[in-house]
């Protein structure tokens, strides 16, 4: 890709999307996803209009890179349905150094368009504590990794982590020297959420005056919400001349998460006025991707949260419903059918047949399915359907993830039996297939019935883990709904090992989500457990500085 490949769509009234749900969202806890799920979540992206999508830290791991490398060879070429006319751009996260620059272009090299984005940390705190280096070793750093990439890629982006707490004098010459070096785009980023509206609009104002070649760049900016002001900060820069924002769906992310992608699009798009700015969002594309992301990570969106929350567009006080009744402008600022909550046009039920079935699936976005998939979810709709009287969206979304993006089955639910009652003791009997392909079943007795249930699962499976997080809550109205599960486990050995985190070189020990459904809420808790021991025991393989094998040092 030439030089100008991103700044050829970029003007002064338009704003780049870059999103790093695939990268910087997935590092919240136990929001780790499979390859599949990446693919499926990156396919939806671009539909959405993103101009540039982090797809992950390929030197982080073989997965990570594996799936970088196939979202840049599968999504990457991908025009069609797209706002811009143009192939997303796919980005790979680097630390300044060549070993991970390189590692990062082999996975995004084989995208239409791609990028390299690397880091280093400009603060003082980062320099003495973390790095140990000084501010000239730190400028060395970035020259040398900044001209190493760009002999690799003509779009590199450099990011002076915990820039807010960076001497913006020594910013601007650190800047000044990435960009003699190469950089095409400088992004901003307020790493721990520390800095004010205020305080970050004139860092960005300053950063563009005093940073010499700046006008041959494109500014970014990267906002945490430690203090609940990512999105706040985030627009304050728009504002004060950044035309890229990076962003998450959800806004997940690290401890408090990042500038939610939904905030600040609509933001731009409701109040034009103010901004005089637009973006290549397809915002009738967000709820889908919201709700795509929510599942897959295991991450539920919380009722209040602005936009896609559920209570987004709810008017529950007498005086907001007799004003939406007259006229919806009295107290909606924006229509669900924006951000893609019209209704469905097809009712589905257990008389619908596979076509109809087939036809919803690709209005909902899911394109991308093989036919032995539709198969699957179709079976799994038909013995829904003979339960419900009418099959919603959301139940058709439960079935997808539970049947369609599960990680692969190291262990397999056959079936399972439970007894209980209020003077019984709770007991449980499961059978599994394991990974010999041989059927091993037990019982065990519980608290409850999905104690036992858990308890049977660890008789057979034997990994030792901690569940740390267990949700259910009710797809759609009625009796009749189908209940979520969502799980989250730690592994452990009993002596406590972690693994490091190659970005910030802090260690933890990860956590795994798990993910199920079923109008039976103890069978859906029992597809969401082994959903999460499979993903941990797969990463084992993957990874082995996972508790229990040798950690990671540096």
């Amino acid at each position: 890709m030439d030089e100008d490949g991103v700044r050829a769509q970029q003007d002064q009234d338009s704003v780049l999307i870059f999103d790093t749900t695939l990268r910087d969202g997935e590092q919240s806890p136990g929001a780790t996803l499979n390859v599949e799920e990446k693919l499926e979540i990156a396919r939806q992206l671009s539909r959405l209009g993103v101009d540039i999508c982090e797809a992950g830290f390929p030197i982080a791991s073989p997965g990570d890179f594996e799936a970088v490398h196939r979202i840049a060879t599968e999504v990457g070429p991908l025009t069609h349905g797209r706002p811009s006319g143009q192939p997303m751009v796919i980005a790979g996260l680097a630390r300044a150094n060549q070993k991970d620059i390189a590692r990062a272009y082999e996975a995004v090299k084989v995208a239409p368009r791609h990028r390299i984005h690397t880091f280093l940390a400009t603060s003082d705190i980062h320099l003495k504590h973390k790095l140990k280096i000084d501010r000239e070793e730190c400028i060395e750093q970035v020259v040398e990794a900044v001209r190493y990439a760009r002999t690799l890629c003509d779009d590199v982006e450099f990011s002076p982590e915990d820039a807010g707490r960076s001497d913006p004098e020594f910013l601007s010459v650190v800047l000044g020297q990435a960009i003699k070096a190469g950089a095409t785009t400088l992004n901003i980023p307020d790493t721990v959420g520390y800095t004010t509206p205020d305080e970050f609009g004139w860092l960005i104002g300053y950063l563009m005056e005093n940073t010499p070649g700046a006008d041959q760049v494109i500014w970014s900016v990267h906002c945490h919400d430690d203090l609940g002001l990512a999105t706040a900060n985030t627009l304050a820069g728009v504002k004060a001349g950044a035309r890229q924002m990076e962003v998450t769906v959800n806004g997940i992310g690290e401890r408090a998460g990042n500038t939610s992608l939904e905030e600040v699009v609509m933001a731009l798009h409701t109040r034009h006025q103010v901004f005089n700015l637009r973006t290549n969002i397809d915002t009738t594309q967000i709820t889908r991707a919201s709700r795509m992301v929510s599942a897959y990570t295991g991450i539920a969106v919380q009722s209040n949260k602005a936009i896609v929350g559920a209570n987004a567009f709810a008017h529950e006080a007498g005086i907001h419903q007799d004003g939406m009744l007259k006229s919806h402008l009295t107290y909606e600022i924006m229509q669900p059918e924006t951000v893609g909550l019209s209704s469905s046009r097809l009712v589905l039920g257990k008389h619908s047949g596979r076509h109809a079935f087939r036809v919803r699936l690709q209005e909902m976005g899911y394109n991308g399915l093989s036919d032995d998939e539709i198969n699957i979810a179709f079976g799994r709709f038909k013995r829904l359907a003979d339960k419900k009287k009418v099959v919603a969206d959301a139940d058709i979304e439960a079935i997808i993830a539970d049947e369609i993006y599960q990680p692969p089955e190291i262990w397999h639910l056959n079936h399972i039996q439970v007894s209980c009652g209020d003077h019984s003791i709770p007991t449980a009997t499961v059978n599994l297939t394991g990974p010999d392909g041989d059927i091993y079943q037990d019982a065990a007795l519980g608290s409850g019935p999905v104690d036992a249930v858990y308890q049977a699962i660890n008789r057979i499976v034997g990994t030792p883990n901690t569940l740390t997080e267990f949700s259910v809550k009710a797809v759609t109205e009625g009796i009749d709904a189908v209940g979520e599960v969502t799980i989250r486990v730690q592994p452990h050995n009993g002596e406590g090992d972690q693994v490091v985190n190659p970005q910030t070189g802090r260690p933890f020990i990860r956590t795994f989500s798990g993910h199920g459904a079923s109008t039976d809420i103890i069978v859906a808790s029992a597809r969401a457990y082994l959903s999460a021991l499979n993903k941990m025991l797969a990463a084992r393989e993957e990874q082995p500085n996972l508790p229990g094998r040798q950690a990671v040092t540096g």
